[in-house]
This record gives C-alpha cells, structure tokens and sequence, in this order.
C-alpha cells in the first residue's frame, strides 16, 4: 500500500512574498514623498517669485510704505543695507531708507534677476537673487548696480515676512 503525502508550501515562501510587499510599499512611499516635496518646491518658487517681483515694485515705487508690508515688525530684527551697514528694527529701517537712498532719488527702479533661489524649512525660507537697480538722483546722476540680495523670511499667519535681509553691492563696482 503506497500512501501518499501531501506538501504543503513551507512558510518561507510566505515569508518571501510578505518582504516583496513590504519593499513595494516602501518604495511606493519613497516616491510618493518624492513627488511631495517637488510639488512644495514648485510652489515655493512660484510663491516667493511673486513676493520678490512684488518686493521690488514696491521699493522701485519710491515709497517706503509700499514695501512695509513684506516686513515683520519686530524691534530687534537686523536688516543689512547698501548705506549705512545696518537698521535695527523696521522703524528704524523705514526712516534710514527714506533719508539715506529715496529722499535723494528722482527715480529708481529695482528688478529681481531669474536667478531666484528658495530654501524653505517649515515656516522659515531663505532666498537669494542677484537684483538690479537703476537710479536717477535728483542731481542729475544716474546709478546703475548689481546688487546680491538674501532674504530671510517667516510665515507669520498666512504672510510670508521677512525678519533679515542683507543687500551688497560687489567691491569695486
């Protein structure tokens, strides 16, 4: 008499099966997060592009108000200029500026180059932008310079504000 026995599969290919699985999920994840943060970074280019192009219209209006609003109000906040070295606070910032550069300006224009780049970690982002400015004094004279411009902002609310900024001219210029 022959009897026969039966075989069952051996849990290792369960077992085998269950790491493919978990693997595929892993990956699916990966590429999911992937996805996310290009998708962030799209949008925070587009978002700070906006910010900046609307920061230098607001400066080139020669007004000082205009550009208040892309500043946070902050005593301590340190903002580093062309003339003089720095401001402590937007107040004093408001009224520097005022005096030193648009009082003495007939007209200016301040244009953000393509070269924008965005670093964002969670309600802080940096950019930097080379930026160009065209001035017209009222003596007459006509400034042109290239600019180096890093902004440090904080998502306040809903607003992106920037609590340091730090405008050079390169030597020699």
């Amino acid at each position: 008499m022959s009897e026969k026995i039966e075989q069952r599969p051996s849990g290792g290919d369960r077992r085998h099966h269950w790491i493919l699985y978990v693997a595929l999920a892993f990956f699916g994840g990966l590429l999911t997060f992937a996805g996310a943060l290009a998708e962030q970074k799209a949008t925070d280019e587009a978002t700070f592009r906006k910010l900046i192009d609307g920061y230098c219209a607001a400066w080139s209006s020669g007004k000082v108000d205009n550009a208040a609003k892309y500043y946070a109000k902050d005593d301590g906040l340190v903002f580093y200029d062309v003339t003089p070295f720095s401001y402590t606070g937007w107040k004093e910032y408001q009224v520097g500026v005022q005096k030193n550069i648009l009082d003495n300006a007939a007209s200016a224009s301040l244009t953000a180059g393509k070269d924008l780049k965005v670093t964002r970690r969670g309600t802080v982002a940096w950019t930097t932008v080379p930026m160009h400015l065209s001035e017209k004094t009222k003596d007459g004279k006509s400034i042109e310079a290239e600019i180096r411009y890093t902004g440090i902002w904080e998502k306040r609310g809903k607003n992106w504000l920037l609590v340091h900024e730090h405008l050079s001219g390169p030597l020699g210029q």
